[in-house]
Protein backbone atom coordinates (compact mmCIF):
# COMPACT_ATOMS: atom_id res chain seq x y z
CA UNK A 1 0.00 0.00 0.00
CA UNK A 2 1.06 3.23 -0.79
CA UNK A 3 2.07 5.81 1.68
CA UNK A 4 -0.63 8.42 1.63
CA UNK A 5 0.04 12.36 2.48
CA UNK A 6 -3.03 14.30 4.61
CA UNK A 7 -5.44 16.56 3.35
CA UNK A 8 -7.70 18.66 4.90
CA UNK A 9 -11.22 20.11 4.42
CA UNK A 10 -13.30 23.07 5.40
CA UNK A 11 -16.90 23.12 4.62
CA UNK A 12 -18.64 26.34 4.43
CA UNK A 13 -20.69 25.13 7.75
CA UNK A 14 -17.70 25.75 9.50
CA UNK A 15 -16.91 21.89 9.33
CA UNK A 16 -12.90 21.32 9.08
CA UNK A 17 -11.28 18.27 8.98
CA UNK A 18 -8.50 15.88 8.13
CA UNK A 19 -7.68 12.88 6.05
CA UNK A 20 -5.93 11.22 3.83
CA UNK A 21 -5.09 11.78 -0.18
CA UNK A 22 -4.63 9.34 -2.86
CA UNK A 23 -5.29 10.92 -5.60
CA UNK A 24 -4.00 14.59 -7.48
CA UNK A 25 -2.08 16.95 -4.69
CA UNK A 26 -3.18 20.48 -4.75
CA UNK A 27 -6.04 22.66 -3.49
CA UNK A 28 -9.80 22.29 -5.27
CA UNK A 29 -12.94 23.75 -4.64
CA UNK A 30 -16.50 22.54 -5.04
CA UNK A 31 -19.74 21.36 -4.16
CA UNK A 32 -20.09 18.43 -2.02
CA UNK A 33 -23.15 15.49 -2.80
CA UNK A 34 -22.94 12.28 -2.01
CA UNK A 35 -23.45 8.98 -4.55
CA UNK A 36 -25.15 5.88 -3.46
CA UNK A 37 -24.23 3.84 -5.86
CA UNK A 38 -23.18 0.35 -4.87
CA UNK A 39 -20.32 0.54 -8.11
CA UNK A 40 -19.45 2.38 -11.34
CA UNK A 41 -17.36 4.76 -9.16
CA UNK A 42 -14.95 5.01 -12.64
CA UNK A 43 -18.00 6.24 -14.77
CA UNK A 44 -19.32 8.55 -12.37
CA UNK A 45 -15.69 10.13 -12.14
CA UNK A 46 -15.98 11.22 -15.75
CA UNK A 47 -19.76 11.78 -15.82
CA UNK A 48 -19.29 15.43 -17.04
CA UNK A 49 -22.42 16.18 -15.26
CA UNK A 50 -20.07 16.67 -11.84
CA UNK A 51 -18.03 19.45 -13.11
CA UNK A 52 -17.33 21.19 -10.15
CA UNK A 53 -18.51 18.89 -7.33
CA UNK A 54 -16.96 16.37 -4.74
CA UNK A 55 -18.51 12.83 -4.71
CA UNK A 56 -19.14 11.45 -1.59
CA UNK A 57 -19.31 7.64 -2.14
CA UNK A 58 -21.88 5.97 0.40
CA UNK A 59 -20.38 2.78 -0.70
CA UNK A 60 -17.42 1.90 2.00
CA UNK A 61 -14.87 0.42 -0.31
CA UNK A 62 -14.10 1.81 -3.31
CA UNK A 63 -10.69 1.03 -6.33
CA UNK A 64 -11.51 -2.78 -5.70
CA UNK A 65 -11.89 -3.44 -9.81
CA UNK A 66 -9.19 -0.61 -10.84
CA UNK A 67 -10.00 1.54 -14.01
CA UNK A 68 -9.86 1.07 -17.50
CA UNK A 69 -10.71 3.31 -20.63
CA UNK A 70 -13.41 1.64 -21.92
CA UNK A 71 -15.40 2.18 -18.99
CA UNK A 72 -15.03 6.35 -19.26
CA UNK A 73 -18.15 8.38 -19.81
CA UNK A 74 -15.85 11.07 -21.36
CA UNK A 75 -12.45 12.16 -22.05
CA UNK A 76 -11.85 13.67 -18.97
CA UNK A 77 -12.15 13.90 -15.37
CA UNK A 78 -14.35 17.18 -14.67
CA UNK A 79 -15.45 16.63 -10.91
CA UNK A 80 -13.14 17.84 -8.45
CA UNK A 81 -12.62 14.85 -6.46
CA UNK A 82 -13.78 11.32 -4.97
CA UNK A 83 -14.24 11.49 -1.07
CA UNK A 84 -14.49 7.52 0.32
CA UNK A 85 -14.19 5.87 3.68
CA UNK A 86 -11.63 2.88 2.65
CA UNK A 87 -9.44 3.06 -0.66
CA UNK A 88 -8.18 0.30 -2.42
CA UNK A 89 -4.74 0.54 -4.11
CA UNK A 90 -4.25 -3.17 -5.32
CA UNK A 91 -7.50 -3.60 -7.85
CA UNK A 92 -8.43 -7.08 -9.29
CA UNK A 93 -10.43 -7.46 -11.93
CA UNK A 94 -9.30 -8.92 -16.00
CA UNK A 95 -10.50 -5.56 -17.36
CA UNK A 96 -8.48 -3.27 -14.68
CA UNK A 97 -5.66 -1.38 -16.40
CA UNK A 98 -4.72 1.33 -13.71
CA UNK A 99 -5.61 1.80 -9.92
CA UNK A 100 -8.18 4.66 -9.05
CA UNK A 101 -5.31 6.36 -7.60
CA UNK A 102 -3.10 6.46 -10.93
CA UNK A 103 -6.24 7.53 -12.67
CA UNK A 104 -7.68 10.60 -10.55
CA UNK A 105 -3.82 11.74 -10.74
CA UNK A 106 -3.27 11.58 -14.80
CA UNK A 107 -6.94 13.39 -14.69
CA UNK A 108 -5.53 16.19 -11.64
CA UNK A 109 -8.53 15.59 -9.77
CA UNK A 110 -8.56 15.02 -5.81
CA UNK A 111 -8.85 11.54 -3.75
CA UNK A 112 -9.60 11.93 -0.12
CA UNK A 113 -10.10 8.76 2.09
CA UNK A 114 -9.76 7.38 5.57
CA UNK A 115 -12.85 10.08 6.12
CA UNK A 116 -15.92 9.35 8.04
CA UNK A 117 -18.17 9.23 4.41
CA UNK A 118 -21.31 8.81 6.77
CA UNK A 119 -21.13 11.74 8.64
CA UNK A 120 -20.53 13.65 5.31
CA UNK A 121 -23.89 11.84 4.30
CA UNK A 122 -25.54 12.81 6.89
CA UNK A 123 -24.20 16.37 6.98
CA UNK A 124 -25.40 16.76 3.23
CA UNK A 125 -28.91 15.26 3.64
CA UNK A 126 -29.63 17.91 7.01
CA UNK A 127 -28.10 21.09 5.57
CA UNK A 128 -27.99 20.42 1.65
CA UNK A 129 -25.05 20.28 -0.60
CA UNK A 130 -22.35 23.48 0.42
CA UNK A 131 -19.63 24.85 -0.94
CA UNK A 132 -16.02 22.90 0.46
CA UNK A 133 -12.56 23.71 -0.15
CA UNK A 134 -10.01 20.64 0.20
CA UNK A 135 -6.01 20.88 -0.17
CA UNK A 136 -3.32 18.66 0.63
CA UNK A 137 -0.88 22.39 0.77
CA UNK A 138 -3.03 24.09 2.80
CA UNK A 139 -3.89 22.99 6.50
CA UNK A 140 -4.71 26.12 8.40
CA UNK A 141 -8.42 26.36 8.67
CA UNK A 142 -8.82 30.40 8.62
CA UNK A 143 -6.79 30.07 5.40
CA UNK A 144 -9.10 27.39 4.00
CA UNK A 145 -11.93 29.65 4.86
CA UNK A 146 -10.68 32.96 3.31
CA UNK A 147 -9.64 30.52 0.12
CA UNK A 148 -13.23 29.05 -0.32
CA UNK A 149 -15.24 32.83 0.71
CA UNK A 150 -12.86 33.89 -2.51
CA UNK A 151 -13.93 30.81 -4.82
CA UNK A 152 -16.89 31.44 -7.11
CA UNK A 153 -20.08 29.21 -6.27
CA UNK A 154 -20.88 26.34 -8.28
CA UNK A 155 -24.09 28.69 -9.53
CA UNK A 156 -21.83 31.25 -10.60
CA UNK A 157 -19.92 28.98 -12.81
CA UNK A 158 -21.22 28.18 -16.42
CA UNK A 159 -19.10 24.71 -16.76
CA UNK A 160 -20.85 23.54 -20.12
CA UNK A 161 -18.13 25.86 -21.86
CA UNK A 162 -15.71 23.65 -20.48
CA UNK A 163 -17.08 19.82 -21.21
CA UNK A 164 -19.02 20.54 -24.24
CA UNK A 165 -16.90 19.67 -27.54
CA UNK A 166 -15.17 22.13 -29.40
CA UNK A 167 -15.53 20.76 -32.76
CA UNK A 168 -18.63 18.56 -34.64
CA UNK A 169 -18.53 15.20 -34.63
CA UNK A 170 -20.14 11.91 -35.51
CA UNK A 171 -20.77 8.71 -32.97
CA UNK A 172 -20.35 5.60 -34.53
CA UNK A 173 -20.02 3.00 -31.46
CA UNK A 174 -23.24 1.38 -30.36
CA UNK A 175 -23.67 -0.39 -26.60
CA UNK A 176 -21.37 -2.32 -24.84
CA UNK A 177 -21.56 -6.06 -25.25
CA UNK A 178 -20.55 -7.73 -21.79
CA UNK A 179 -20.30 -11.28 -23.49
CA UNK A 180 -17.57 -10.17 -26.63
CA UNK A 181 -15.97 -7.16 -24.10
CA UNK A 182 -16.32 -4.63 -27.05
CA UNK A 183 -19.06 -1.55 -28.86
CA UNK A 184 -21.24 -3.18 -31.00
CA UNK A 185 -21.92 -1.95 -34.43
CA UNK A 186 -25.44 -1.38 -34.64
CA UNK A 187 -28.00 -1.15 -37.83
CA UNK A 188 -28.72 1.94 -39.22
CA UNK A 189 -32.34 3.26 -39.98
CA UNK A 190 -31.65 6.14 -42.24
CA UNK A 191 -32.17 8.90 -40.21
CA UNK A 192 -29.89 11.19 -38.14
CA UNK A 193 -30.10 13.40 -34.86
CA UNK A 194 -28.28 16.58 -33.97
CA UNK A 195 -27.12 15.89 -29.99
CA UNK A 196 -26.37 19.46 -28.52
CA UNK A 197 -23.40 18.66 -26.00
CA UNK A 198 -23.69 20.14 -22.71
CA UNK A 199 -21.67 17.66 -20.75
CA UNK A 200 -23.10 14.33 -22.80
CA UNK A 201 -22.26 11.31 -21.20
CA UNK A 202 -20.45 8.55 -23.78
CA UNK A 203 -23.26 5.96 -22.86
CA UNK A 204 -25.80 8.21 -23.52
CA UNK A 205 -24.22 8.57 -27.62
CA UNK A 206 -23.83 4.75 -27.38
CA UNK A 207 -27.37 3.89 -26.45
CA UNK A 208 -29.03 6.81 -29.10
CA UNK A 209 -26.96 4.98 -31.80
CA UNK A 210 -27.84 1.63 -31.20
CA UNK A 211 -30.79 2.22 -31.75
CA UNK A 212 -30.26 3.01 -35.52
CA UNK A 213 -30.44 6.31 -35.51
CA UNK A 214 -27.14 8.28 -36.99
CA UNK A 215 -25.95 10.75 -34.37
CA UNK A 216 -23.67 13.65 -35.07
CA UNK A 217 -22.80 15.87 -31.65
CA UNK A 218 -22.07 20.01 -31.69
CA UNK A 219 -21.75 22.31 -29.28
CA UNK A 220 -23.42 24.18 -26.77
CA UNK A 221 -22.84 27.51 -28.85
CA UNK A 222 -25.03 25.88 -31.67
CA UNK A 223 -26.98 28.13 -34.47
CA UNK A 224 -30.73 27.21 -33.70
CA UNK A 225 -31.54 28.69 -37.15
CA UNK A 226 -29.28 26.34 -38.90
CA UNK A 227 -30.95 23.33 -37.06
CA UNK A 228 -34.10 24.49 -38.17
CA UNK A 229 -33.15 24.84 -41.66
CA UNK A 230 -31.30 21.33 -41.23
CA UNK A 231 -34.93 19.89 -40.11
CA UNK A 232 -36.93 21.63 -42.99
CA UNK A 233 -34.78 19.75 -45.76
CA UNK A 234 -35.26 16.40 -43.53
CA UNK A 235 -31.73 16.60 -43.57
CA UNK A 236 -31.99 15.52 -39.63
CA UNK A 237 -35.02 14.14 -37.98
CA UNK A 238 -34.92 15.53 -34.17
CA UNK A 239 -33.03 16.69 -32.05
CA UNK A 240 -31.12 15.57 -28.50
CA UNK A 241 -30.73 17.96 -25.14
CA UNK A 242 -27.43 16.76 -23.07
CA UNK A 243 -26.96 15.96 -19.57
CA UNK A 244 -24.72 18.39 -18.12
CA UNK A 245 -23.42 20.22 -14.58
CA UNK A 246 -24.55 23.30 -12.87
CA UNK A 247 -27.20 25.31 -12.41
CA UNK A 248 -29.16 25.58 -15.28
CA UNK A 249 -30.96 29.43 -15.03
CA UNK A 250 -27.59 30.67 -16.20
CA UNK A 251 -27.91 28.91 -19.32
CA UNK A 252 -29.93 31.55 -20.63
CA UNK A 253 -28.53 31.90 -23.84
CA UNK A 254 -28.81 28.44 -24.30
CA UNK A 255 -32.49 28.18 -23.15
CA UNK A 256 -33.48 31.20 -25.41
CA UNK A 257 -31.94 29.11 -28.28
CA UNK A 258 -33.88 26.35 -27.03
CA UNK A 259 -37.20 27.88 -27.61
CA UNK A 260 -36.70 28.29 -30.76
CA UNK A 261 -36.07 24.51 -31.44
CA UNK A 262 -39.63 24.35 -29.84
CA UNK A 263 -41.17 27.14 -31.85
CA UNK A 264 -40.17 25.05 -35.23
CA UNK A 265 -41.80 22.02 -34.13
CA UNK A 266 -38.88 20.32 -33.97
CA UNK A 267 -38.95 16.76 -32.62
CA UNK A 268 -36.48 16.81 -29.17
CA UNK A 269 -35.48 14.27 -26.47
CA UNK A 270 -33.92 15.51 -23.22
CA UNK A 271 -32.03 14.17 -20.77
CA UNK A 272 -31.18 15.54 -16.84
CA UNK A 273 -29.74 19.14 -17.62
CA UNK A 274 -31.31 19.06 -21.29
CA UNK A 275 -34.60 18.73 -18.94
CA UNK A 276 -34.34 20.91 -17.39
CA UNK A 277 -33.44 23.48 -20.12
CA UNK A 278 -36.75 22.59 -21.83
CA UNK A 279 -38.83 23.48 -18.83
CA UNK A 280 -37.11 27.04 -18.68
CA UNK A 281 -37.29 27.29 -22.46
CA UNK A 282 -41.36 26.99 -21.57
CA UNK A 283 -41.08 29.70 -19.19
CA UNK A 284 -41.08 27.09 -16.03
CA UNK A 285 -37.93 28.37 -14.12
CA UNK A 286 -36.24 24.72 -11.93
CA UNK A 287 -35.61 24.71 -8.15
CA UNK A 288 -32.59 22.93 -6.13
CA UNK A 289 -33.72 19.90 -4.04
CA UNK A 290 -32.23 20.07 -0.57
CA UNK A 291 -29.76 16.87 -1.27
CA UNK A 292 -30.31 15.89 -4.53
CA UNK A 293 -30.41 12.98 -5.74
CA UNK A 294 -27.20 11.09 -7.52
CA UNK A 295 -26.91 7.03 -7.37
CA UNK A 296 -28.55 4.11 -9.27
CA UNK A 297 -31.20 2.58 -6.71
CA UNK A 298 -34.17 5.04 -7.22
CA UNK A 299 -37.43 3.63 -8.04
CA UNK A 300 -39.46 5.82 -10.34
CA UNK A 301 -43.23 5.05 -11.35
CA UNK A 302 -43.73 5.48 -14.99
CA UNK A 303 -47.31 6.73 -15.21
CA UNK A 304 -48.32 4.96 -18.36
CA UNK A 305 -47.53 1.22 -17.85
CA UNK A 306 -48.07 1.60 -13.81
CA UNK A 307 -44.41 -0.12 -13.35
CA UNK A 308 -41.58 0.87 -11.03
CA UNK A 309 -38.10 1.60 -12.84
CA UNK A 310 -35.37 1.52 -10.55
CA UNK A 311 -33.42 4.11 -12.39
CA UNK A 312 -29.58 5.94 -12.20
CA UNK A 313 -29.66 9.80 -11.49
CA UNK A 314 -27.66 12.54 -10.93
CA UNK A 315 -28.97 15.90 -10.41
CA UNK A 316 -29.06 18.37 -7.67
CA UNK A 317 -32.13 21.00 -10.20
CA UNK A 318 -35.79 19.71 -10.53
CA UNK A 319 -38.45 20.89 -12.89
CA UNK A 320 -41.32 22.53 -10.77
CA UNK A 321 -44.80 21.13 -10.57
CA UNK A 322 -46.16 24.31 -12.71
CA UNK A 323 -45.28 22.25 -15.74
CA UNK A 324 -48.09 20.42 -15.76
CA UNK A 325 -50.17 22.94 -17.07
CA UNK A 326 -48.72 22.51 -20.23
CA UNK A 327 -47.05 18.78 -20.16
CA UNK A 328 -48.30 15.31 -19.31
CA UNK A 329 -45.62 13.83 -16.24
CA UNK A 330 -44.78 10.54 -17.31
CA UNK A 331 -42.56 9.49 -15.18
CA UNK A 332 -42.59 10.21 -10.86
CA UNK A 333 -39.82 9.98 -8.05
CA UNK A 334 -40.75 7.50 -5.45
CA UNK A 335 -38.71 8.95 -2.65
CA UNK A 336 -39.74 12.44 -2.76
CA UNK A 337 -42.94 12.64 -5.22
CA UNK A 338 -40.88 14.96 -7.70
CA UNK A 339 -41.10 14.95 -11.52
CA UNK A 340 -39.04 12.62 -13.46
CA UNK A 341 -40.48 12.57 -17.05
CA UNK A 342 -42.96 14.69 -18.97
CA UNK A 343 -44.12 14.68 -22.22
CA UNK A 344 -44.98 18.03 -23.73
CA UNK A 345 -48.79 18.94 -24.98
CA UNK A 346 -49.10 19.61 -28.84
CA UNK A 347 -45.07 19.35 -28.99
CA UNK A 348 -43.42 16.56 -30.68
CA UNK A 349 -41.47 16.78 -27.47
CA UNK A 350 -40.44 14.75 -24.61
CA UNK A 351 -37.75 14.63 -21.67
CA UNK A 352 -36.37 12.65 -18.09
CA UNK A 353 -34.78 13.33 -15.28
CA UNK A 354 -33.08 10.32 -15.07
CA UNK A 355 -30.38 8.53 -16.86
CA UNK A 356 -31.87 5.77 -18.69
CA UNK A 357 -28.40 5.16 -20.32
CA UNK A 358 -27.80 3.04 -16.89
CA UNK A 359 -24.25 3.87 -16.26
CA UNK A 360 -23.70 2.76 -13.72
CA UNK A 361 -26.95 1.85 -12.66
CA UNK A 362 -29.85 -0.27 -13.88
CA UNK A 363 -31.10 -0.39 -17.33
CA UNK A 364 -34.66 -0.74 -16.65
CA UNK A 365 -35.52 2.53 -18.56
CA UNK A 366 -33.35 2.01 -21.76
CA UNK A 367 -36.52 1.60 -23.63
CA UNK A 368 -36.86 5.20 -23.77
CA UNK A 369 -33.89 5.86 -26.61
CA UNK A 370 -36.34 3.65 -28.53
CA UNK A 371 -39.35 5.59 -27.70
CA UNK A 372 -37.75 8.44 -29.36
CA UNK A 373 -35.89 6.47 -32.34
CA UNK A 374 -39.67 4.89 -33.21
CA UNK A 375 -41.19 8.64 -32.73
CA UNK A 376 -39.56 10.11 -35.38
Amino acid sequence: MQRLSKIWLYLEDGTYLEAKSFGHAGTKTGEIVFNTSMSGYQEIMSDPSYAGQFVVFTMPEIGNVGCNPDDMESKEVYSSGAIIRNYQERFSNFRGEESLSHFLKRHESLGICDIDTRFLTKLIRQKGPQMMIASTEVSDKDALKKLLEAAPRIEEVNYIEAVSTKEVYHHASGSWDPLKQCYREPMSLGKKIVVIDFGVKRNILNELRQTGLSVEVIPHDFDPLDLIERYRKHAIAGVFLSNGPGDPLILTEEAAKIRQLIDAKIPMFAICLGHQLLSIAHGHKTYKLKFGQHGGNHPVANQSTRRVEITAQNHNYNVPDSICGIATVTHINLFDNTIEGVSYNDEPIFSVQHHPEASPGPHDSKYIFETFARSL
